[in-house]
C-alpha cells in the first residue's frame, strides 16, 4: 500500500498537488541546509576575525568536490530508479539503490584520502596564504577528510529516497542534520564554550554529516517494503544499470566539478585584495546560496515526478509539472533580489562586525544578486534534460555555467574594474546559459508535440 501511494502523487494526483507534495519537502530540506552552511560562516563570524572567515571560504571549494560525486550517484540514481518505478520494474530500481549507494561510499573514501594528501597545495590554489592556512586546513580536516563520507552519503541516500516518492522522509533526515548542526556549531566555535573557532565549525558539521547518513540507513533498513537496499550481492548487476546512471547523473556532477574550479579561482583572484575582501565573498556566497539552494530544492523535488512520467510516455502531466515549478522558482528568486538589493548592508552586518568587510559584502551582494532569477529557471531545465535522458543539452548548458566562460572573463572584468568585476562573471553567465537552456527547451517541445 505505501508503495501505490507513493505512486499515485506520480500518476493520479492532480498536477499541481503532485509538484507541492514533491518540491515543499525537498525546499525544506535545501532550507535547513542552507541554514547548517550559514551557521558555520554566522558563528565563525562572531569572532570578528576575517581570516577565520575568509579561511571557510577558502574551503567551500574543495568541499562541493563532495557534492558533484554524491550528485553522479545520488542525482543518477535517483533518475534511473524513478525511471523504472515508472516502467514497473521494482526490482531493478533496488538493484539501482544498492549499486549507487557502494559506488558512493567507496568514492568517497577515495575522495578523503586524496584530500588528506593534497591538502596543502589544493588549499592554496584555492586562495589560503599564511593568514588563512592553518585555519584552512583546520576546517577542511573535519570536513573533507574526516566527514567526507558523510556528507557524500547523506545527500546521496536522501536523493534515493525521494525518488521512491517519500519527499517526506527525505526531508527529515536532512532538516535533523541541519538542526543538529546549528545547535551544536556555537559549542564547538564560542569562546564561552570550546572556543574551536573554524576548526569547531568543521568537527560541527562532520558530526551532523554523520547522523544524516545514519539517519538513512536506519530508514532503509527499517523500510523492508521500500525500494532502497544495500545489498551488496546486487552490485553484480553493476554493468547493466551503470551506464544509466553515469549518464544522468554526470551533468549535476560536472556543473559542481566545474563549480570547484569557478569559486576557486575567485576566491584566488579576491584573495589578491585581502583577507576582508575574501571574508566579505565568502559572507555573499552565502548570501546568495538562499534562492540557489531554493531553486535546487525545487529541481530536486521534481526530477522524480519528470522522469517518471516522461517513462510513462505522459508529456503532457510532465511539462505542466515543469512549467508550475520553474515559475515557483522563479517567483522566490525574484523577491530575494529586490530584498537583497535594499537590505545588502544589514545582511553581510548580521555575519561580522568589521566595517570594510560589509561594505564590501554589500557592493559584492547587489552585484552577484542580479543572477539569481536566471539561475532559478536553468537549474530547473537542466533537471528538466536529466529527466529526459537529454544528456547533451544538460551537458552543455552545465558547462555553460561553470567553466568555460567565467574564466577567461575573470581575467577580462577584474583587468577592467579590478575587484568589482569579479562579480559580474556570474550574472553574465548564468544569462548566457539560460538563453540556450531555453532554446533547447522549446526545440525539444517541439519535437515532441510533432511526434504525437
Amino acid at each position: 500500500m505505501a508503495n501505490e501511494k507513493r505512486i499515485d502523487i506520480f500518476e493520479n494526483v492532480p498536477v499541481k498537488k503532485a509538484v507541492l507534495l514533491q518540491i515543499v519537502p525537498a525546499i525544506a530540506a535545501q532550507m535547513i541546509a542552507l541554514i547548517y552552511n550559514l551557521a558555520d560562516t554566522y558563528f565563525v563570524g562572531r569572532l570578528n576575525d576575517p581570516r577565520q572567515t575568509a579561511a571557510i571560504t577558502v574551503v567551500a571549494s574543495p568541499f562541493l568536490l563532495l557534492t558533484a560525486v554524491s550528485n553522479l550517484f545520488g542525482v543518477g540514481g535517483a533518475r534511473a530508479i524513478s525511471h523504472k518505478l515508472g516502467e514497473k520494474k521494482q526490482d531493478d530500481a533496488r538493484s539501482i539503490s544498492s549499486i549507487v549507494f557502494w559506488l558512493g561510499l567507496m568514492s568517497g573514501i577515495v575522495v578523503s584520502l586524496l584530500f588528506a594528501l593534497l591538502a596543502s597545495p589544493v588549499l592554496k590554489l584555492c586562495g589560503a596564504d599564511g593568514d588563512t592556512f592553518g585555519f584552512a586546513y583546520g576546517y577542511a580536516k573535519w570536513v573533507i577528510i574526516f566527514g567526507g563520507v558523510f556528507s557524500i552519503l547523506g545527500s546521496l541516500l536522501s536523493n534515493v529516497v525521494r525518488a521512491e516518492g517519500n519527499a517526506s522522509l527525505a526531508a527529515v533526515g536532512v532538516m535533523a542534520g541541519g538542526i543538529l548542526n546549528i545547535i551544536l556549531d556555537p559549542f564547538f566555535v564560542l569562546p564561552d564554550f570550546l572556543n574551536m573557532g573554524a576548526v569547531g565549525a568543521g568537527i560541527a558539521t562532520a558530526i551532523s554529516n554523520f547522523v544524516v547518513t545514519a539517519y538513512f540507513v536506519v530508514l532503509i533498513i527499517a523500510r523492508k517494503s521500500g525500494t532502497a537496499s544495500f545489498d551488496i550481492r546486487r552490485m553484480r548487476h553493476i554493468k547493466k544499470y551503470i551506464s544509466a546512471v553515469l549518464l544522468a547523473g554526470f551533468p549535476s556532477a560536472l556543473q559542481y566539478l566545474l563549480t570547484v574550479v569557478a569559486v576557486a579561482a575567485q576566491s584566488k583572484f579576491v584573495s589578491a585584495y585581502g583577507p576582508e575582501a575574501v571574508a566579505a565573498f565568502g559572507i555573499v556566497k552565502k548570501l546568495d546560496q538562499l534562492p540557489l539552494y531554493f531553486s535546487i530544492g525545487v529541481a530536486t523535488g521534481l526530477l522524480p515526478l519528470l522522469s517518471y512520467n516522461h517513462a510513462a510516455g505522459n508529456h503532457k502531466r510532465s511539462h505542466s509539472a515543469f512549467v508550475f515549478g520553474t515559475a515557483i522558482s522563479l517567483s522566490f528568486s525574484a523577491l530575494c533580489l529586490v530584498l537583497y538589493e535594499i537590505f545588502a548592508p544589514h545582511l553581510a552586518n548580521l555575519f561580522i562586525d568589521n566595517a570594510v568587510t560589509v561594505n564590501y559584502a554589500a557592493t559584492f551582494l547587489r552585484i552577484m544578486v542580479v543572477a539569481m532569477p536566471m539561475m532559478s529557471v536553468c537549474y530547473p531545465l537542466i533537471i528538466q534534460f536529466q529527466a529526459t535522458g537529454k544528456i547533451k543539452e544538460s551537458i552543455i548548458c552545465s558547462v555553460l555555467r561553470k567553466g568555460v566562460i567565467d574564466i577567461p572573463l575573470l581575467f577580462l572584468l577584474d583587468h577592467l574594474k579590478p575587484l568589482y568585476g569579479i562579480m559580474c562573471v556570474q550574472p553574465i553567465v548564468d544569462t548566457i546559459s539560460l538563453v540556450v537552456a531555453i532554446m533547447f527547451y522549446v526545440h525539444i517541445a517541439h519535437k515532441e508535440r510533432s511526434e504525437e
